[in-house]
């Protein structure tokens, strides 16, 4: 556990920039809530949910005027991992570069740690 909170969740520039966009549509104080869940060809997959209230437990991730959380259980799984947005020829995504997956899938949206 202490691997995570010395190696927190980040948030880069690109990715801080396209949930801005996303949330210009939504209520104020509205928030993108990242998670993991089982499922997907993997084992495990990335969730994201836009949100207006926070837990208790949650990670709360302050970049450029957005807030992305991620709850306590997500991130025994995320720690270390950084969100990023990517835009080329395979299209628009959110990417997690996450350094405990040690396997993916195709589609880059499940893993397996």
């Amino acid at each position: 556990m202490s691997e995570i909170l010395e190696h927190p969740v980040t948030v880069t520039d690109r990715a801080a920039k396209r949930i801005a966009k996303i949330l210009t549509t939504e209520a104020q104080g509205t928030m993108l809530r990242v998670s993991v869940e089982g499922g997907g060809c993997s084992g495990l997959q990335y969730k994201y949910d836009l949100v207006t209230t926070r837990e208790s437990d949650d990670l709360a991730l302050e970049k450029n005027g957005v807030t992305v959380l991620v709850d306590a259980v997500s991130l025994q799984y995320m720690g270390g991992s950084e969100i990023d947005f990517t835009d080329d020829l395979m299209g628009q995504s959110f990417q997690i570069n996450n350094p405990h997956a040690v396997a993916g899938c195709g589609c880059g949206t499940s893993f397996t740690i």
